[in-house]
């Protein structure tokens, strides 16, 4: 797996037929990974298995998204959002994610399953400003205060005219 990925403004592009899939044990790590997934995270199966997920994460994505997805789940709920990530070569993706915990026979989660396809290029157009301004708030305050500064950004944002979170992705 290679490290210190640097950025790149290459994007690849999902078709309509494209899913991206994978599932995580409770921790993040990744357990499988669809060949769709490998082809445009830029890995073969070896380099994802085990791996935390978040190996993927670009540094575009603002943490408050991050932080309100793992309260979604941790909540016993499936989350819905966009989501840029980073290929190995530095390209990057933009997906709308839909992620859901998996349950064991005694309804204890024991993992992530997400399904990952095209976003509209409406709500793209939406939703990257937002995660912008979020992610110059996370620099503005630091590493101490980001996750914090940039998720009360994220719910300033939404309650301006949704009644939700999942209402406000839902409806881009």
């Amino acid at each position: 797996m290679k490290k210190n990925i640097v950025p790149v403004a290459r994007e690849r592009k999902m078709r309509e037929e494209d899913f991206i899939v994978s599932k995580t044990d409770t921790k993040g790590r990744i357990t499988y990974a669809n060949r769709v997934f490998m082809a445009f995270a830029g890995y073969d199966e070896a380099g994802l298995l085990g791996v935390q997920h978040n190996v993927i994460r670009h540094p575009d994505m603002p943490r408050g998204v991050f932080k309100q997805m793992w309260e979604t789940l941790q909540a016993g709920h499936e989350f819905f959002g966009y989501v840029k990530n980073l290929a190995s070569d530095g390209s990057f993706y933009w997906t709308f994610a839909n992620v859901t915990p998996t349950h064991g026979p005694h309804g204890e989660t024991i993992g992530y399953f997400s399904v990952r396809r095209k976003p509209s290029a409406d709500a793209l157009a939406r939703i990257e400003p937002l995660y912008m301004a979020m992610r110059r708030r996370e620099d503005e305050v630091g590493p101490r205060d980001a996750v914090t500064a940039s998720r009360r950004m994220l719910d300033e944002f939404w309650q301006s005219g949704h009644e939700s979170y999942d209402h406000f992705v839902l409806s881009l």
